[in-house]
């Protein structure tokens, strides 16, 4: 079996899905307490890297998807698929798992 080179440019999300640069973990506390890296908590806002060509309608036609590459988004913290290509971290979610596009 061939082994296959995943990167960000060769992945193509379908339907409705984005993928999303997630943005690194805070180090410290508010109170400047240094966290180890097991206690520090998954990051919620990520940059729009990609997005698939949007959710099919009933009669066939596609929906524009309210987001696009290069928005930062909040999404719910527990949704997509968790992906590492190379040192980067992403996550792939389907579109209703984002909450907010953040300025």
């Amino acid at each position: 079996m061939a082994a296959v080179s995943l990167s960000v440019s060769t992945v193509k999300p379908l339907g409705d899905r984005v993928f999303v640069k997630v943005s690194a973990a805070e180090e410290k506390t508010a109170g400047g307490i240094l966290l180890p890296d097991n206690a520090k908590e998954k990051p919620q806002v990520g940059e729009i890297v990609n997005i698939g060509p949007g959710k099919r309608n009933d009669d066939g036609s596609r929906s524009e998807p309210e987001v696009k590459v290069g928005d930062k988004v909040l999404y719910s913290k527990y949704a997509g698929t968790d992906i590492k290509l190379g040192s980067e971290e992403y996550v792939l979610l389907s579109e209703k798992d984002i909450l907010a596009i953040v300025s």
